[in-house]
């Protein structure tokens, strides 16, 4: 199938009341953040407006996780505010503007008030590792999804991707971290996540 396809398949379902909201998601590089972005665009080009909203704005800030002693798996699901991110999806359902976070990885901070879906906006793609995961609070979301994909490259292309990206980022310990947090980040989305309307183990790009 390609992403033609898939956009007429996301065009074909209308809106739950006021947005479509596209879900794309999978394990820490897979891809997700190009797709979301490329699908955004084709729907945008075809005179259908869309934006992206990246679950990552919701990561607990580095002080909190130290004060719960969760810095060491920052990415994992608890280390996100899973609440907030889920009140901010049913918000999307309404008929006006949304504002939301943006993640700053440079800084390994979040960004208040850094995005914005406007109120003539009917289609959001958005993108995140958990957005799927068969756990609460995260469940909750399951029932906004207008349409979902799942992104499954095999783990040794996730691997590479994620030397790459902590090689860029200067990242000391990078094997390490990669070792004892993004593999288990990875495991829980393959493991834990409910079927998606499409999964592709590979990106589509």
């Amino acid at each position: 199938m390609t992403l033609d396809q898939i956009c007429a398949q996301i065009l074909d379902r209308p809106p739950t009341p006021h947005r479509r909201l596209v879900a794309v998601a999978g394990p820490p590089a897979s891809g997700k953040s190009t797709l979301a972005a490329t699908i955004a665009a084709r729907l945008t080009a075809t005179g259908e407006p869309s934006v992206v909203v990246p679950m990552d704005g919701f990561h607990l800030d580095d002080r909190l996780l130290r004060i719960d002693g969760t810095q060491s798996r920052k990415g994992a699901p608890n280390t996100f505010d899973a609440d907030g991110f889920a009140r901010m999806i049913a918000a999307l359902q309404s008929d006006g503007p949304i504002v939301f976070p943006i993640f700053d990885r440079t800084r390994e901070i979040a960004i208040a008030g850094a995005g914005r879906v406007p109120a003539s906006c009917k289609t959001v793609v958005v993108e995140g590792n958990y957005l799927l995961l068969d756990a609460a609070p995260w469940n909750r979301l399951r029932a906004h999804w207008t349409f979902s994909i799942a992104l499954h490259p095999p783990m040794e292309v996730l691997i590479d991707r994620l030397r790459a990206r902590w090689a860029e980022h200067g990242k000391p310990d990078a094997q390490a971290w990669i070792d004892t947090n993004d593999v288990p980040n990875i495991t829980t989305v393959l493991t834990r996540s409910a079927p998606a309307d499409i999964t592709w183990t590979e990106t589509p790009l």
